[in-house]
């Protein structure tokens, strides 16, 4: 614990000075200089300082970027978001919701409700199944092999006689997704509840996150299922730019 703590300590040395040599780091953590050039080696193995090799200083490196980057995300994608999801759930008068990935499922970061909705339930902060939800299958569809394959690994409960728990059904599904740039789901989290969603990019192309609409069925029928999804995605292309995508 002691060397995490000094190697934490090193950043934030580093991110107050700028940059900084063995010696300044060493008399700052109060250690001899071997134990200072030891841990900024570990930190500068994993790409979190780098050294500037004419003048022996050291300064924060990419990685501290990197992981700074992915916090970032989720409080980005919830602050540009909150916009767009009230304009889609003003416009369409449902519930709109944005979603990310978080260990194996899908979960709610931003909701806002169109004036039809008054009564629909809070999802706001619920972890919800990435094979039964509109917004999963949009997250999932994007994601790398590995973590797709890993999804599928697990069981996929029944949560009503509509959920999809084939394998080869959910990726044949999921291939629907990636060629039509939206995922919908028919009474698959809950009989009577349809939903449709659309991914949401970062600067990078990643898929980080998705926005729903979702509403009774008798409100969103199959007939309406397509303008829905129209007006979905482009609000999922907004966000997408507005998180620096295309831009």
């Amino acid at each position: 614990m002691q060397s995490v703590d000094r190697a934490v300590t090193v950043l934030e040395i580093l991110a107050r000075h700028g940059e900084a040599g063995v010696t300044e780091v060493a008399d700052e953590l109060g250690v001899h200089k071997s134990t200072a050039f030891r841990l900024l080696g570990v930190l500068e193995n994993r790409g979190l300082v780098a050294q500037e090799q004419e003048r022996g200083k050291y300064y924060l490196g990419a990685g501290v970027l990197r992981l700074a980057g992915a916090a970032a995300v989720r409080l980005d994608i919830s602050q540009e978001g909150a916009p767009m999801c009230r304009l889609l759930a003003d416009e369409l008068g449902e519930t709109a919701n944005i979603a990310v990935l978080d260990n194996g499922a899908a979960v709610n970061i931003m909701q806002a409700r169109g004036p039809a909705s008054v009564t629909a339930q809070n999802w706001l902060g619920r972890r919800t199944p990435l094979h039964a939800t509109s917004s999963g299958k949009a997250l999932l569809a994007f994601q790398p092999g590995p973590v797709q394959d890993a999804a599928l690994a697990r069981k996929l409960p029944r949560l009503t006689d509509r959920t999809i728990t084939s394998v080869a059904e959910l990726r044949e599904q999921l291939a629907g997704v990636v060629r039509n740039g939206f995922a919908v789901a028919i009474e698959e989290l809950e009989l009577g509840l349809h939903a449709v969603a659309a991914p949401v990019r970062a600067h990078d192309g990643q898929v980080i996150g998705a926005i729903s609409v979702s509403a009774p069925a008798y409100r969103l029928e199959a007939e309406r299922i397509p303008e829905v999804a129209k007006r979905t995605v482009e609000a999922a292309q907004e966000l997408s730019r507005r998180m620096g995508y295309g831009v």
